[in-house]
């Protein structure tokens, strides 16, 4: 008898999408180590493995393009319509290359963050496509004006053949989908004590003076790093790979080491508008230092939703590329909110996918 397979589309597009799907198929694992997941990303393979710790399969494969940047702040949209209208006329192509894969292999259903042809893929192969986001690239893309128009049609007209969605916390309203489960934040867990990570990167400031700074699987181009010559006693945690040598600067670069690992004994993560970045300094209670990210109609709901559930801080990019960092010694603003959120979101998500392979063997 063939093991219950999971075939798990993922936008291409940073980091974030590969993280929290990740994190869903970790927990599948943790609940019923016998579905075979195959991960369908063209994300770095590490990135998965830092979050998976059971065998996968990963095909490289990409059905969406997200939005191209050079950066984490700096898109192009001639390039990201191109992509995208070239990936519409290969349309028939690429879903008949996927039944046959899907077919071939098995797979009893899809899960998807977020690319809208996965779920004509999953009709085509007569199983159910799932799937899972805050947002839906039809949002994006609509706010982008007329020449976005005909391509955000088709993405709702996709989306309204999915199934079923997870909807996660600080989402849009994702009014294409017809079925809507609303669920709490994904995100991963993390692996190593307190002590383990400050006696291996030789971390000595306190809490409060220990910052992490991430900026998703793009980053910045030109992060200031000359402003840490003002914060001598502080600590900076960075995963970028091209940065000056300072005192005060750690450096992660083992692949086992993941942004989550370190957000329990930070006073603050520094990053721009990103889900995953956010969802698990939520699930950490790590405070939110954010920049405001103009353009990309999901800031909006990312920057409302750290307001009321964290505490936080919002600044401009002239604050943080041209400023010297004053914000660091002003207080936190507390949440609006005194209610806790939903942090279960990757469980929720993981206990429906095994059910569903239970009652249906």
């Amino acid at each position: 008898m063939s093991r219950p397979t999971l075939y798990v589309a993922i936008t291409n597009h940073g980091f974030g999408h590969a993280v929290r799907s990740a994190s869903v198929v970790a927990a599948i694992q943790r609940l019923n180590p016998d579905i075979l997941t195959i991960l369908v990303t063209t994300a770095p393979h590490w990135l998965l493995e830092s979050y998976i710790s059971f065998d996968f399969i990963q095909r490289h494969r990409g059905f969406d393009v997200g939005v191209i940047q050079s950066d984490s702040l700096k898109m192009d949209k001639i390039a990201t319509l191109a992509k995208l209208q070239d990936i519409k006329a290969h349309e028939r192509s690429i879903i008949a290359s996927e039944v046959n894969f899907i077919r071939t292999n098995q797979v009893g259903l899809i899960l998807a963050d977020i690319p809208p042809l996965a779920a004509v893929i999953a009709k085509a192969a007569g199983i159910p496509c799932w799937m899972m986001s805050n947002f839906g690239w039809d949002f994006i893309y609509r706010d982008w004006g007329e020449d976005f128009q005909e391509i955000t049609d088709w993405m709702s007209s996709c989306y309204q053949q999915c199934d079923r969605l997870f909807r996660l916390p600080l989402s849009e309203s994702m009014s294409a989908f017809p079925n809507i489960i609303d669920v709490g934040l994904t995100g991963g867990n993390p692996r190593y004590s307190e002590t383990h990570l400050r006696t291996h990167f030789n971390l000595t400031a306190p809490k409060e003076k220990t910052i992490l700074l991430t900026f998703g699987g793009l980053g910045l181009e030109q992060i200031p790093y000359q402003n840490l010559q003002h914060f001598q006693k502080w600590q900076f945690i960075t995963f970028d790979r091209n940065i000056p040598r300072l005192q005060n600067l750690i450096q992660v670069t083992e692949h086992q080491y993941r942004p989550v690992d370190f957000m329990p004994f930070c006073g603050r993560v520094i990053s721009k508008p990103g889900f995953s970045t956010f969802s698990e300094a939520l699930r950490q209670n790590t405070p939110i230092v954010s920049l405001t990210r103009d353009n990309f109609a999901e800031s909006h709901f990312l920057l409302d939703g750290i307001q009321k559930y964290s505490e936080h801080q919002i600044i401009t990019p002239q604050e943080f590329f041209q400023g010297n960092w004053d914000f660091l010694h002003d207080s936190l603003i507390p949440p609006k909110y005194n209610i806790s959120i939903d942090k279960n979101g990757s469980e929720t998500i993981a206990k429906a996918i095994v059910n569903y392979f239970q009652s249906h063997p």
